[in-house]
């Protein structure tokens, strides 16, 4: 953890403290009990749009989450949602592995679904309490609109994640995912052979 935490500061022992501290402080206040349960979010987990199944060929764990089965309604739930999710994901690592991959698939994302407060909520937690866990993003089945909430969330995310943000474009989908993941262990609805497995069912 130590070491995810200077990674994320560059090595600055000063700046990797101090998020640090707030990462335990974050930790107590937030997760009083040490872990959430699912049914403080029960309805964030009805929305059925976090899946977790395979690995890609680093030996990472894939995760997919459906942007389009997000609603916005209560901020904190969702935060809660967002760390149970994480929790779950962290504690399935393989052994000697720290980061993950996630599909971001956006597919009938439309403003119904759009919710700047809960994305940068989520970059939040993801950033600064689970430093150095993501190890990429790759966002599908992009809808042009997305791109007006992009513009709102991309000043806020920090360079080391930007770097492991791509897009890719609907007929560089397969090749692309097929490069990442080998195709035993890519989900069915990319052309892979693995059933997708809800995040609580993990």
């Amino acid at each position: 953890m130590i070491r995810r935490f200077l990674r994320a500061r560059n090595h600055d022992i000063e700046k990797a403290t101090n998020l640090l501290i707030k990462y335990l402080k974050w930790r107590k206040e937030f997760v009083p009990g040490g872990s959430i349960s699912p049914s403080e979010i029960s309805s964030q987990l009805a929305d059925n749009k976090l899946f977790m199944q395979g690995l890609d060929k680093m030996g990472r764990p894939v995760v997919v989450c459906y942007g389009g089965r997000h609603k916005p309604t209560n901020l904190d739930e969702f935060k809660r949602f967002v760390t149970y999710s994480l929790d779950q994901i962290c504690s399935r690592m393989p052994s000697g592995q720290e980061k993950f991959v996630c599909i971001g698939d956006l597919e009938g994302w439309g403003y119904s679904s759009s919710d700047i407060r809960g994305y940068l909520a989520a970059l939040s937690i993801l950033q600064d309490c689970y430093p150095e866990r993501l190890g990429k993003l790759i966002i599908v089945h992009v809808p042009y609109i997305f791109m007006t909430a992009w513009k709102a969330i991309y000043p806020f995310i920090d360079s080391k994640t930007k770097k492991k943000i791509i897009f890719v474009d609907n007929k560089k989908l397969t090749p692309t995912l097929l490069d990442e993941i080998d195709e035993c262990q890519l989900p069915e609805v990319y052309g892979g052979k693995l059933k997708l497995v809800p995040i609580q069912d993990c």
